[in-house]
């Protein structure tokens, strides 16, 4: 990378801290700090939404599934579109249309109010660990692009300089600066890769022609996936428009009603099939360009989500690669930041809520920001142990899912407030999702471990409200 390239890197860097600067000047309370003032418009709102669900990881992981199965990878991403839409229709207007959540901050508020505190403190820790591991595997995305783009660059370090970058303007902007960072970081990932990424690496590979002899015929069908592979992404992203915290945290700070779901598909529609079919694409693309041996120094089997930065470091040129990498780690500083001040909200928020009571604005202000970075070094701590972006970003979203995804249906569109029946679903459908990714078991029809933490969330919630209501007409009886 010459001189000129990590100079427009250099300085891409110093102004995303710059943002964070000036909105640390203008942040007053938590209402700025994690809601961002409730007052921001459609089109933030959903290129902030989409750059957060895309964001770094999701484009190297699908830059990876590319690489391995070609275009069929791009279905992923319509589970995106089908939970942006979905979420849009059902759970918007029951969440900002009601004045009893005009305050919160955070989704375990939402569990507050249908429950009971000691729900919605577990439901915190859930959040909190679940957002943990995704800004992990957004650290760890930065740090593989960094790595593939400097050679003289080992992965420790790129993920040292990216976790530090995305951190340090995190903690100092809050939400406003990662909502209005976000669109603009997204839109120059978009262009970057529509205009510059993909016509290169198409020309380089030879075009059609070498294209079509390279590769087997299946990388170019949308049918090159088992059932399971879309109901696995089907249960686990789905789901995590209903649970997920930077969601919450963007419908609350939404403007209206109105506003929030023009937002919300706004998203979907930028999801799939625009970022869908770009990210698989350029994976292909360079699946291509290893399979014809085009990439100069690369030898041995490749990390499939390493192909596409190796690919781009070699066929940009002086300044276009400067410009094209800074896209690159946009998208993953979107999601990284978002991801932080998730965590940061559950633990400032929920679960540390007493400790603030009696506090100056300022010295809330500052204690949140202490904590926010408290929670950048762990991730960067936990990226450092994990080897693939796409299965910890998986995970992270299962987790979220089987421990919350019941309670919060049953609670806002049931009408159960059962405490205890949430609290067990919590426990037991988030210990099984983790108990069975950790053991690495072979699961029937090989289905997703979050399914089977789904089902026993749903079986323990059901169980304990059967038993208690008979147990209370027993009662009555007597």
């Amino acid at each position: 990378m010459s001189w000129i390239d990590i100079c427009i890197f250099v300085v891409y860097m110093l102004t995303m801290l710059g943002v964070g600067f000036y909105f640390m000047k203008r942040n007053a309370n938590h209402e700025d700090y994690f809601v961002g003032g409730r007052s921001i418009g459609p089109w933030y709102i959903g290129l902030s939404v989409v750059a957060t669900d895309v964001g770094g990881g999701f484009s190297i992981g699908l830059g990876g599934l590319g690489f391995v199965m070609g275009l069929s990878g791009s279905w992923m991403l319509f589970t995106g579109l089908l939970g942006a839409w979905l979420a849009a229709v059902v759970l918007i207007p029951r969440v900002k249309g009601d004045s009893a959540f005009a305050k919160f901050f955070t989704f375990p508020q939402i569990i507050n109010h249908l429950y009971n505190s000691s729900t919605a403190k577990v439901a915190a820790i859930i959040c909190f660990i679940g957002y943990l591991g995704f800004a992990s595997s957004q650290l760890l995305a930065g740090a593989k692009l960094a790595s593939g783009t400097f050679p003289s660059l080992n992965l420790s370090y790129a993920l040292l300089v990216m976790g530090a970058v995305a951190v340090i303007y995190t903690v100092m902007g809050g939400l406003k600066a990662v909502i209005y960072t976000d669109t603009i970081q997204w839109i120059i990932l978009l262009a970057g890769l529509i205009f510059i990424g993909i016509p290169m690496s198409y020309n380089y590979v030879g075009g059609w022609e070498g294209i079509h002899t390279t590769l087997p015929p299946e990388f170019f069908s949308f049918t090159n996936l088992s059932w399971q592979d879309f109901v696995n992404w089907a249960i686990t992203i789905i789901p995590i428009w209903f649970v997920g915290m930077t969601l919450y945290q963007r419908i609350f700070a939404a403007r209206d009603v109105k506003s929030a779901k023009k937002a919300w598909f706004i998203a979907g529609i930028f999801e799939w099939p625009i970022m869908a079919i770009l990210g698989v694409s350029l994976g292909l693309l360079s699946r291509v360009a290893v399979e014809q041996g085009a990439l100069s120094g690369f030898t041995g089997e490749m990390d499939p989500e390493m192909g596409l930065p190796v690919l781009l470091s070699q066929i940009l040129p002086v300044g276009i690669l400067g410009l094209m990498m800074s896209a690159y780690f946009s998208a993953v500083l979107s999601t990284a930041d978002s991801c932080l001040m998730a965590a940061s909200g559950n633990l400032t928020t929920d679960l540390l809520g007493n400790f603030f009571k009696g506090k100056s604005l300022k010295l809330e202000m500052r204690i949140s920001q202490l904590l926010t970075l408290g929670i950048g070094i762990i991730a960067i701590i936990i990226a450092w142990q994990m080897t693939e972006v796409l299965s910890l970003m998986l995970y992270s979203y299962a987790f979220m899912v089987s421990g919350l995804l019941v309670p919060v249906v049953a609670g806002l569109f049931f009408g159960q407030t059962n405490a205890t029946a949430a609290t067990a679903s919590m426990v037991v459908g988030g210990s099984t999702t983790a108990g069975l990714i950790v053991s690495g078991i072979s699961l029937p029809l090989g289905l997703d471990a979050n399914l089977f933490g789904l089902t026993a969330s749903l079986i323990i919630f059901l169980s304990i409200i059967y038993f208690q209501n008979k147990g209370q007409k027993l009662s009555a009886k007597v």
